[in-house]
């Protein structure tokens, strides 16, 4: 009896969907383990992807599903996560310390996406994954004071590689960490794409789950060269609903596809704005513009943020809205949106590379 128990429940969990992900738990292969003892149904779940904000989400999706099923009374959940490396463009082998490179990119400038990918990569810290973030826009390299971190400079061991500055328990890189803050860049695209090389290759970077990087606005040599030739797992896409930004957005997109990067999802950014003093609602840029384009193309929405005043003072004050205000509604949000990006790259092909072992060819 027990054992029919212990299969109907099993079976039962197999088919609950994850809410990130967006398939099946029985098709992720995440359910490791589900035993029924006195009415108390425990269920061990591994996921692809970090998920500390997300407990007791799951815990209410299974006791919905498990409570009254063959006289359950109660449910217990065991949450963990394993995180994987996944397939890269198949000309690239991926980083040796990093097993996931998350390219956060924009059609064009002003649609908020160097903030967004700040906070995101804060958001995939607090929900407990190893991050690292490059800020690759030379040309504007903004993350050393949205971090915190103007003024300080990374400091060499060996005078051949750097290390990363930290903050926030986020590792981080940048040009702006090399030069002062105010002088210009006034650098061609091939000594532009050598120095991205150089901060990706030579940067000590630890065993990270996540880098996330901070792409240049734009489809240009710059986006394109990063996109061949570094090791990217998957793609975000932020745009504001403004249609002239969905055009460029769209740009940014198929530049991914052509080059082989899965896009993870589309954020719409300044959906909607409300006035902090009267409370009314209002789309200033549109509405309805991301998930149009979501749709068009077949790929997620993973969420809208709205244009509000607290972002911007909160990364230009050196803390993002992830620790300014971890509990907040806007970083609540930004978590949602990173946990939905990161499952959906779980979701998808392993990177099996790293097990092959390496074959030489002497002469005898």
């Amino acid at each position: 009896m027990d054992q029919d128990i212990n299969t109907r429940v099993l079976n039962t969990v197999k088919v609950l969907r994850d809410p990130y992900a967006e398939r099946s738990l029985g098709e992720l292969k995440w359910i490791k383990a589900v035993n029924v003892e006195q009415g108390v149904a425990s269920v061990e779940l591994e996921l692809g992807y970090p998920a500390k904000g997300a407990r007791k989400e799951f815990e209410q999706i299974l006791s919905e599903k498990l409570i009254g099923l063959e006289g359950i009374k109660e449910v217990r959940l065991d949450l963990t996560w394993n995180i994987l490396s996944h397939a890269v463009q198949r000309n690239l082998k991926p980083i040796k310390t990093i097993k996931n490179i998350i390219a956060v990119a924009s059609g064009k400038g002003g649609v908020g996406k160097s903030t967004t990918a700040v906070n995101i990569a804060l958001a995939l810290v607090a929900e407990g994954a190893r991050v690292g973030i490059l800020d690759a826009d030379i040309y504007g390299p903004s993350q050393p004071r949205m971090l915190g971190l103007s003024g300080k400079r990374p400091e060499t061991p060996d005078g051949k590689s750097i290390d990363p500055l930290v903050a926030y328990g986020l590792e981080c890189m940048s040009i702006g960490f090399m030069v002062d803050e105010e002088e210009p860049m006034i650098w061609r695209g091939p000594m532009v794409t050598s120095a991205l090389n150089q901060l990706i290759g030579d940067t000590n970077w630890g065993d990270l789950d996540y880098l996330v990087v901070d792409m240049p606005p734009g489809t240009g040599d710059i986006a394109l060269t990063l996109s061949q030739q570094v090791p990217v797992s998957g793609a975000v896409i932020v745009t504001t609903p403004q249609d002239i930004a969905l055009l460029d957005a769209r740009k940014g997109l198929k530049m991914f596809e052509k080059v082989s990067v899965p896009v993870l999802g589309v954020v719409e950014n300044m959906s909607t704005h409300i006035c902090s003093q009267c409370g009314h609602e209002e789309h200033i840029f549109g509405s309805g513009g991301g998930a149009s384009m979501a749709d068009q193309y077949g790929v997620p929405l993973l969420g809208s943020l709205p244009l509000d005043i607290r972002i911007r003072e909160e990364v230009d004050s050196g803390q993002p809205t992830v620790v300014a205000d971890p509990e907040g509604l806007l970083a609540l949000r930004y978590r949602e949106i990173a946990r939905s990006a990161v499952a959906k790259l779980a979701a998808q092909g392993r990177d099996y590379s790293r097990l092959f072992p390496k074959i030489s060819i002497e002469n005898s």
